[in-house]
Order: C-alpha cells, then sequence, then structure tokens
C-alpha cells in the first residue's frame, strides 16, 4: 500500500510540468467535446422524436418539449457517469507516451533511455482494446448492478471493484509496454498494488474538478510503480 501511497503523491507532484499539463489540455479538451457532441446528438434526435406524429399522438403537444429535455438530462448525466472514465482513459491512450515519459526523465532517467515510444498503430490497438474491455466488463457487471439497486451503494461498489481491475492493468501496462512491447501478461507490478491503483483513481474520478486529473494521476502513479520494479530487478 505505501508504494501505491507514495506513487500517487509523486503523481500529484508532477502536476504543474509543462509536458503533463500540454497533455492534460489535450486529453480534457477532446474528451469533453465528445461528450458535448454526443449530447447535442441526443438531444437532436429527441426534439424530432418530439415533433412526429408518434409521439404526438402519445403525449401531449405541450408537454412533448419538456418531456424531450428532461428525457435528455437523464440521458446525458448518466452517460457521462457511466462512461466517463472509459472515454477519458482511451483518448489518454494516445497521449500516455508523453506523461510517461516525462516521469521517466525526472525521476528514472537511466531507464528512459532504454524506453521505446510505441507507433501510432500500436497505440490505437491499446487504446481500442482497453475501450472494449472496459465495456465488456461494465456491461457484465450491470445485471448485478441492477439486482444491488435497492441497497443504493451496492451499483456503485460494484462498478468500482470492476474498474479498480481494469484500470490498475490499463494504467501500468501504459509504461510497461515502453520497456517490453508486447508483453502485457508479463507486468512486473504486483496483482495487489495495480489493483489498489485503479481503486484510488476510480474514486478520484467519482470528485468534481479531480475526475479531470485523474487518469493523468494514474498513468503516472503507474509509471512509478513500473519502473520502480523495473530498476529492482535490473
Amino acid at each position: 500500500m505505501s508504494a501505491v501511497l507514495s506513487a500517487i503523491a509523486k503523481a500529484f507532484g508532477q502536476l504543474g510540468d509543462r509536458a503533463v499539463v500540454a497533455v492534460a489540455v489535450k486529453s480534457i479538451a477532446i474528451t469533453l467535446a465528445l461528450f458535448a457532441g454526443a449530447g447535442a446528438g441526443i438531444y437532436i434526435g429527441l426534439d424530432r422524436l418530439a415533433r412526429s406524429d408518434w409521439a404526438a399522438a402519445m403525449v401531449p403537444e405541450s408537454l412533448a418539449g419538456t418531456a424531450a429535455v428532461l428525457v435528455w438530462l437523464i440521458v446525458s448525466l448518466v452517460a457521462f457517469w457511466l462512461l466517463f472514465r472509459v472515454t477519458a482513459l482511451a483518448v489518454l491512450q494516445f497521449f500516455a507516451d508523453e506523461v510517461v515519459a516525462a516521469v521517466e526523465a525526472r525521476h528514472y532517467p537511466a531507464l528512459a533511455a532504454c524506453a521505446r515510444p510505441l507507433p501510432f498503430v500500436r497505440e490505437a490497438a491499446v487504446a481500442s482494446r482497453s475501450l472494449l474491455r472496459a465495456l465488456g466488463y461494465n456491461l457484465l457487471a450491470l445485471p448485478l448492478a441492477a439486482v444491488l439497486v435497492f441497497t443504493a451503494i451496492g451499483p456503485g461498489l460494484v462498478f468500482l471493484a470492476v474498474n479498480a481491475v481494469l484500470l490498475g492493468r490499463e494504467l501500468t501496462d501504459m509504461a510497461w509496454l515502453r520497456h517490453c512491447e508486447g508483453a502485457e501478461r508479463d507486468n512486473p507490478v504486483p496483482r495487489a498494488e495495480r489493483v489498489l491503483l485503479g481503486a484510488a483513481v476510480a474514486a478520484l474520478m467519482l470528485v468534481p474538478v479531480l475526475n479531470l486529473v485523474a487518469p493523468l494521476v494514474g498513468v503516472a502513479a503507474g509509471t512509478h510503480l513500473v519502473l520502480r520494479r523495473i530498476g529492482r530487478q535490473r
């Protein structure tokens, strides 16, 4: 646990680095733009549906517009809550190398010389697999979350547990692949540390404002855990 807490503390301490700030601006802007575009598309679709003859036959015209706005708000908020982590991490995959390189240069200069930046095609493949894996596991967890919905906190705990496992793997793989491309199964960070890191980052993503930088903190912290292990092995 101390290793994970130390890695997270170091990650927060590097948020002011120019390279990390640049990645933060790019990834946050793209993520929010994707949600804004999706939200606009949903609103247009619901508005057209509300104006259709089918809707007019079921809902009075005076209420159709209000109903469309309410549905849009609910759908948008639920989608943002469920998909923000997945989307933010998928976007960050394309810039993760820059964060990992910044951590390497500042804290592990001897290991930085051994790193191999991932080609764009490889980054895209890793991001796609990560996105599909996250969507798949969260969909599998949905029935259990639905069963526990009456407990109020049950669904949140289910998704937190699932995402802790997923995040722990993804955040450490981002650094590990630079040093041993294609060997995800040999990730040197113990599973317990990966899950603890994933749980911490998943919890940070539930906090407003902090959720915007949580993926960056996770990548930097995961890099510390990986490179600390590599340094010991060498």
